[in-house]
């Protein structure tokens, strides 16, 4: 198994040690993207986040469109790689999609966008120019 593979089998046990913060899901992210067509990645991953938050006893934690446009992003900028990346390839690359506070998201969407229930249960598509 790959180290990405590794990854997405204890992510789905549930097997997170420590602080889950932002840096470790867009880990997690672009281990799903890296092994899986891109609708695959979306599905398995949301599907296993929600579970993560469930069982954290924090359901509503769980944001569609956050989640979805971290996937999208770390699917484009693989695709844009001249080679496949490790992580730590990867993260060094792309240091703003590590960043949580007034990271990526803030270029893209307003805060009451993000905010809003549709963005919470719903993909919304970006509304502020990047």
């Amino acid at each position: 198994m790959t180290e990405n593979q590794v990854l997405i089998s204890e992510f789905e046990q549930g097997r997170v040690v420590g602080a889950f913060h932002h840096p470790d899901h867009v880990r997690v992210a672009f281990a799903y993207v890296s092994e899986l067509p891109l609708l695959e990645a979306l599905t398995k991953f949301s599907a296993a986040l929600k579970r993560f938050a469930a069982a954290k006893c924090k359901p509503n934690l769980y944001h569609q469109t956050i989640t979805w446009t971290y996937l999208f992003l770390i699917n484009e900028r693989i695709g844009r790689a001249a080679r496949q990346h490790s992580w730590e390839e990867f993260a060094e690359g792309n240091p703003d999609l590590l960043v949580w506070k007034g990271g990526v998201l803030n270029t893209l969407y307003k805060q009451e966008t993000l905010d809003s229930d549709l963005a919470r249960q719903t993909f919304v598509l970006p509304d502020r120019g990047a």
